[in-house]
């Protein structure tokens, strides 16, 4: 499904203050911490707006580390003890485009900026960390496999993303 909106990584004349996606945690997080977690280098986001800096979706993403042993023997074999990974820290649409098949449009946008990054740095997983059980079933139903450790941290090879997306892992 195509969509009409532009994908900017935040800048403090994107407008977050009328965003809600539902989850009044994630709404906040943008609102309050997704600029100092920017200045502070810890993690990227990226909004969507219609061009006119109105945020009414985002995402953002972080190096990490998964341990070896969180993750599932079929997963984990012959990886070192720490793998790198990309981690989706954020994913919301606003709640006036639910239902209209843009949480995957979004999730695949986000994808598509963690294999640029395997591109340049060593990235064997993308991992999340669902806020909920409804999150948790979106994600599997994009081939993300819950760690046997934990149903809501879910992971996905990036050359598995890359084969499903058409790109290079």
């Amino acid at each position: 499904m195509s969509h009409s909106f532009l994908t900017e990584a935040l800048r403090d004349q994107h407008l977050r203050t009328a965003f809600d996606c539902g989850k009044p945690e994630l709404d906040r997080w943008l609102l309050e911490a997704a600029a100092r977690a920017e200045t502070h280098r810890t993690c990227r986001t990226y909004v969507w707006h219609a061009g006119d800096n109105v945020v009414v979706a985002y995402f953002s993403l972080a190096a990490h580390l998964i341990e070896r042993d969180t993750l599932s023997r079929r997963l984990g074999h012959r990886a070192p003890e720490r793998i790198p990974a990309v981690l989706l820290a954020r994913l919301a649409l606003d709640k006036t485009l639910h239902g209209r098949g843009l949480g995957g449009v979004l999730l695949v946008d986000a994808l598509s900026r963690a294999l640029v990054a395997g591109t340049h740095i060593g990235v064997r997983f993308v991992v999340v960390d669902a806020i909920d059980q409804g999150a948790a079933a979106f994600y599997r139903a994009f081939g993300f496999t819950p760690a046997p450790t934990d149903p809501h941290r879910l992971v996905r090879k990036v050359s598995a993303i890359a084969a499903d997306l058409g790109g290079r892992s």
